[in-house]
């Protein structure tokens, strides 16, 4: 069963948790308690394929639905129609002590396609079993490669409507044009004036209107969530950290037990969270490393408790990361402390005075498990340049900013343990950085966003993603741009055309 932050007596199972998104009191939804997994579970890994895998983490979780009923959802999501690696999250071993797990193999070359092409076939069932009659409305914020990979997953999915918001100017050309030429029947796509945080506490702020939603169920409408306040957003992703502990094994990279640090370029929490999951189930990971760029309010935090989001918001060339509210911490604060009224303080305290501080206590117990750094524009270019010189190896961003933040944390801490970067975008996503860090300054200019996927791909000998590469002739379909305070209204025009 599933329950809230934020405390109250409701409980969920998981088509339930799934087909809800957010609890009732704005809290976040969480497993009751967590399986423990021991070395046999472990070992079994190593001798499965992804999808296999995959099946034997989620069948922890979803104990209302059949193995039969997880393995069409698995097979729906990664085929090899929608991903371009037969492994689905290869692990790509740059030197002795570190190694790059890749989870942009899926349509829209991001991590959130190994989260957004299972969360559809999850909650379609999820409405059969709850018996749902309305249609569900996904409302998602984004800063950049959720919006596209959500779009994509949830496109024509029965009984589904998707309405997509985005910072205006505040995501790439290509993130952009992935977004407004989505095809489908049930999708809209609008830009909002503002940052990410402004996209994202509007969306908040929908669901949190009572009397909104309650006329929108008259009309047959019911709200969820394909951000990672959705459960399951993030139970997919807790499956990649065990498949990448079983392919370090097979590769000869670890021993079976041995301790593994991974480092997470970090906007929304979720990512690295779902390795936080991971590791309370039994995988032997020593540290997570937090890696954030400019916006760096997550480094702050776990370097001293407080976490304060009134402070400058920067744009910067890893923008998945621009972000000064991280939702998912508040499932790290639960977990941490088990205490759901000390967890709705803080969240309170958030919203009405824009920062907290946790306990020393509390600190301490997540000081433990994480590490934070961060790196700056340049210094991520600086990053890209040194990654593709010496191991010829083409990185994006927001990878960049991560092992950045890994050598950093090499630096200050001596600690020699082996290391997963997670890498979650292809870099043809941010080719215009990353074509100017590879090549330098003068490498862009006169040339358009496809001019320089071309060049990138001329110059580094990697192929362009296909989905990417065929965006220059597609249509553009939506172009709705609108103040934060205008969603609510953004959502009836798509919900009644």
């Amino acid at each position: 069963m599933y329950i809230s932050t934020r405390g109250g007596n409701s409980r969920f199972t998981a088509a339930a948790a799934i087909k809800t998104g957010l609890a009732p009191d704005g809290g976040l939804l969480v497993p009751q308690e967590l399986p423990t997994l021991d070395n046999s579970f472990l070992n079994e890994l190593t001798a499965l394929n992804y999808h296999q895998r995959a099946a034997k983490i989620l069948k922890l979780f979803l104990d209302d639905y059949s193995e039969s009923e997880i393995d069409a959802c698995l097979k729906a999501a990664y085929n090899n129609i929608k991903f371009n690696d037969a492994a689905v999250a290869p692990v790509v071993k740059l030197n002795d002590e570190a190694s790059v797990l890749e989870l942009w193999h899926g349509p829209t070359s991001a991590f959130k396609d190994m989260a957004l092409q299972l969360l559809p076939q999850l909650l379609s069932l999820a409405l059969k079993k709850t018996g749902e009659t309305a249609k569900i409305v996904i409302l998602v914020a984004t800063s950049g490669d959720t919006g596209k990979a959500a779009l994509e997953g949830f496109a024509d999915v029965v009984q589904t409507q998707i309405v997509v918001f985005y910072p205006h100017h505040g995501v790439s050309k290509i993130q952009e044009l992935q977004m407004v030429t989505q095809e489908g029947g049930n999708v809209a796509v609008a830009a909002v004036k503002g940052n990410f945080d402004d996209t994202q506490t509007g969306v908040k702020l929908i669901f949190n209107d009572q009397g909104y939603r309650a006329k929108l169920e008259q009309q047959g409408f019911k709200l969820s969530s394909a951000n990672s306040i959705n459960w399951g957003r993030l139970l997919p992703q807790i499956v990649y950290y065990f498949s990448a502990y079983a392919d370090l094994i097979n590769q000869g990279t670890i021993k079976p037990k041995q301790s593994v640090n991974f480092v997470v370029p970090t906007g929304n929490f979720g990512n690295i969270l779902a390795g936080y999951y991971a590791k309370l189930m039994g995988l032997p990971i020593n540290k997570l490393i937090c890696a954030a760029n400019n916006n760096n309010v997550l480094t702050e935090f776990l370097r001293t408790g407080i976490y304060n989001r009134q402070r400058d918001f920067y744009k910067t060339l890893s923008p998945s990361m621009d972000i000064l509210i991280s939702s998912n911490l508040e499932r790290l604060l639960y977990l941490v402390t088990g205490d759901s009224d000390k967890v709705a303080s803080w969240m309170q305290e958030l919203t009405e005075q824009g920062r907290y501080q946790v306990d020393a206590v509390s600190l301490k117990a997540i000081q433990q498990n994480f590490w934070s750094d961060w790196a700056s524009d340049e210094l991520t270019i600086e990053t890209i340049k040194d990654v593709f010189d010496q191991y010829h190896y083409v990185m994006d961003p927001h990878t960049a900013v991560a092992w950045r933040v890994y050598t950093s944390y090499r630096q200050q801490t001596g600690d020699t343990t082996p290391t997963v970067v997670v890498s979650t975008a292809s870099p043809f996503k941010f080719s215009e950085s990353v074509l100017t860090a590879i090549a330098g300054k003068g490498s862009v200019n006169g040339k358009n966003e496809f001019d320089v996927l071309r060049e990138l791909s001329r110059l580094t000998g990697w192929s362009i993603p296909v989905p990417l590469a065929n965006l220059e002739n597609k249509e553009i379909r939506h172009t709705t741009v609108g103040n934060k305070e205008d969603m609510p209204i953004i959502v009836k025009q798509a919900l009644n055309r």
